[in-house]
C-alpha cells in the first residue's frame, strides 16, 4: 500500500481555498488542486475545469463544492461530479490523507466514500 506523496502542509491550504499542485510532482495528466472546505476537510480533484480552461484551485469553496473562477461551474469536492452548469463533465477526484498536519496526496487512487 502506497504513503502517498507529501505534498503540502495543511496551513498552506486556507480554509475556503485552494492550492495546486504541479502535475511534474504527482505524475498525472493535469496538476491536482488540493481544495479546503469550510470545516477545514481537504479534497483532491484534477484542477482544470471540464467546460473551460481554467484553475479550479483559484474557484470558491464552501459547503462541500468548488465553484469554477471563469463561468461558476460547481464540482462536489467528494466526487468530482457536476453541480451545476455550464460544465456537463465530472471531474477526476483523488484520495488526500491529512496526518500530523501533513496533506498526503494519493494521485489516481479514488477517495474513500
Amino acid at each position: 500500500m502506497s504513503t502517498g506523496i507529501r505534498v503540502a502542509a495543511l496551513d498552506d491550504i486556507a480554509v475556503g481555498e485552494g492550492l495546486a499542485i504541479s502535475s511534474d510532482l504527482t505524475g498525472t495528466e493535469d496538476d491536482i488542486a488540493l481544495l479546503r472546505d469550510d470545516d477545514g476537510t481537504v479534497y483532491a480533484l484534477n484542477d482544470t475545469c471540464t467546460h473551460a480552461v481554467a484553475s479550479l484551485s483559484d474557484g470558491w469553496v464552501e459547503e462541500g463544492a468548488v465553484e469554477c473562477p471563469v463561468h461558476a461551474s460547481r464540482f462536489c469536492l467528494k466526487n468530482g461530479k457536476v453541480l451545476g452548469p455550464p460544465a456537463s463533465a465530472d471531474t477526476v477526484a483523488h484520495r488526500v490523507e491529512v496526518r500530523d498536519g501533513e496533506v498526503y496526496l494519493f494521485p489516481g487512487e479514488q477517495p474513500a466514500q
